[in-house]
Parts: C-alpha cells; structure tokens; sequence
C-alpha cells in the first residue's frame, strides 16, 4: 500500500488558504445571526476604499472655486493665490490682496495709491524773436 497517494493529489494556488478561511469565517457569522456585523465590516471597508476618491475631487472642487490667477499689479509678473489671503509677489516683493478677480496692492490706511502715466511731448521749433 503507498501511504504517499494522497500527497499525489495536490491543489497549489497560492493565498486560497487566507480567502477559504475569510469565507468560512463571514459564512460562520452570517449562520449565528451575526450578519449585521459582517455588512457593516463590508460597509467600512468600501468607505475606506472610496474617501481617498472623495477627497481628490472634493480638493480639486474647492481649489477650483478658491485658486485665483492674475498678474501682478506692479510688475505684471503672473501670480498664482487663494481667495481672501495676503501674498507677496515673487518679483518685486510688493504685499498683494487676493481679490475675486486678480490681485491688489496692499497699501497702509491713508496712503494714495496713484498710477503714473507717461507722456510725451513734441519739441517746437523755437522762432527768432523780433522776425
């Protein structure tokens, strides 16, 4: 008689142990009347599984609604801030205002923010006096 016969006959499927005994186990619960615990284990496990997808276009949602770009008001450097916050422009270090809009300058109160035009003149010729 060979002893080693059933050792011939031999399933090898790595990890089919860990799932046989997770489905024995939620078959176990589920046969007792603890079937409540196993859909909310499940439940869990979803939730898990689908906050990191909430959460990118949950971000992107907010970012899209808040992200202001513009230049910059003093040196037309392109700016990139978030609405309501204070931000320094990486060019000329001027303190900016993120408005809905773009961007302003932030001035102390009482000062007068002006904005300088050029302008250019034409030279006349000068006459001889007394001709």
């Amino acid at each position: 008689m060979n002893q080693n016969s059933f050792n011939q006959i031999r399933v090898n499927v790595p990890g089919l142990g860990c799932w046989l005994t997770l489905l024995g186990l939620v078959w176990l619960l589920g046969a007792v009347g603890l079937g409540w615990l196993v859909k909310s284990l499940a439940a869990l496990v979803l939730l898990v599984l689908a906050a990191p997808v909430l959460a990118f276009f949950g971000l992107r949602f907010w970012l899209r609604r808040n992200l202001v770009q513009g230049p910059c008001p003093v040196c037309d450097t392109p700016l990139t801030g978030l609405k309501g916050t204070e931000t320094r422009c990486l060019n000329c270090g001027t303190v900016l205002q993120t408005e809905v809009d773009g961007f302003a300058r932030v001035a102390e109160a009482g000062t007068i923010d002006i904005t300088a035009v050029e302008v250019t003149v034409e030279a006349k010729p000068v006459l001889p006096e007394g001709d």
